[in-house]
């Protein structure tokens, strides 16, 4: 078995009363001491919470043809970023299914940063290089040396404010400057996975547990991987593994929002074309139970009484008040038929709806 990884940020976790578990190949805190839901609730409502997501991968792309490169490599329009922006993107083999989906940071035009996901980040990398080979670029893996956090929740701006020389108010959704943070050069974005306003900050792995610990000085509340799973279920966010994998295209997915299919060439282009053409081979839906029950992931969906799919991503909302998920059904489903999640052997009742299933407080400009 091959021994997990810890990040910089371990032994601060383990100090907090975090139950470590694997996850991604780290080891991670699930929950720390008071639990998951008051983790959630924290951040839900009003305060400020930090998460480490070091397992995330960073990669920086930096060459004459860096934009060329990205517009082939990505699904997104590269060419619409300015200096300071990002973008939400995903990486396709030419079967047009996916081999991760991509945050891609434009620092000018010769220059690039894109985050990946901790599971994915050496295919992704290692498919990068295979592609950079006909560009004039370098595609340099930044991840073991770089800390990554979410501070998100009504409180991040001022909490983070105090570590920064930048007004961060100045920062958009979506936008990032480089900062200094103890003295050395860092990013910070707003941009997040929790339907709340907040920030992300790539830091240097030598000064993590300093601005950690500063963060928390200034009253963030730690949180673990289970909050941060509900706060973005709760959103409808699609996750890799879960609504996103190398079995579905963006049709399926319903990210065709993220693919520009008049940008020119990308990898996967003409197989997105296809599949658009022919109707996707499945459709994903948002449902919420209108009896009690935990939609968990994997559970059967029946629609009409016959089995049509699967739950990608669900729990019990307490926002939402009570069952809602994420899933995969067959498309003649998507609005036709009574919908069922087998739970425990019984088909419990569900209806149709839409995400996010909660009001989003994601700062929009």
């Amino acid at each position: 078995m091959t021994d997990l990884l810890k990040t910089p940020l371990f032994e601060q976790h383990v100090a907090l009363g975090g139950k470590m578990v694997p996850f991604a190949g780290y080891e991670l805190p699930v929950q720390y001491k008071d639990g998951a839901l008051k983790e959630y609730t924290a951040v839900r409502e009003g305060e400020a919470g930090i998460f480490d997501i070091t397992h995330m991968g960073q990669v920086r792309v930096v060459g004459p043809d860096a934009l060329a490169f990205l517009q082939y490599v990505t699904t997104n329009d590269v060419s619409k970023l300015v200096d300071g922006q990002v973008q939400y993107s995903a990486l396709l083999n030419a079967q047009g299914t996916f081999i991760d989906d991509i945050t891609t940071y434009r620092i000018n035009e010769h220059h690039y940063y894109l985050c990946v996901n901790a599971a994915n980040r050496h295919k992704d990398v290692l498919h990068l290089k295979e592609q950079a080979a006909r560009f004039d670029v370098h595609v340099h893996d930044e991840s073991d040396d770089t800390t990554l956090l979410a501070l998100q929740g009504a409180k991040a701006q001022a909490a983070l404010q105090t570590l920064v020389d930048v007004d961060l108010e100045l920062i958009g959704y979506y936008k990032f400057a480089e900062v200094s943070m103890e003295g050395l050069a860092g990013i910070i974005s707003r941009t997040g996975y929790t339907g709340e306003d907040g920030f992300e900050i790539y830091v240097p792995n030598s000064i993590a547990v300093d601005v950690w610990c500063a963060l928390l000085d200034q009253g963030a509340k730690p949180i673990g991987l289970a909050a941060r799973d509900m706060l973005r279920s709760e959103m409808g966010y699609a996750l890799y593994g879960h609504e996103i994998s190398d079995a579905v295209t963006p049709v399926e997915a319903k990210l065709m929002w993220i693919t520009k299919l008049d940008k020119g060439d990308f990898i996967g282009k003409a197989a997105v074309e296809a599949r658009k053409a022919e109707g996707g081979k499945q459709a994903l839906i948002a449902i919420k139970l209108t009896e009690r029950g935990i939609p968990r992931e994997h559970y059967t969906v029946l629609v009409g009484g016959v089995v049509s799919g699967e739950v990608t991503s669900g729990l019990h909302s307490p926002l939402a008040g009570g069952g809602v998920a994420l899933a995969y059904v067959k498309p003649e489903h998507v609005t036709a038929g009574q919908i069922h999640v087998e739970i425990r052997g019984k088909a419990v009742a569900a209806e149709r709806t839409s995400t996010p299933f909660v009001r989003s407080n994601v700062r929009k400009q």
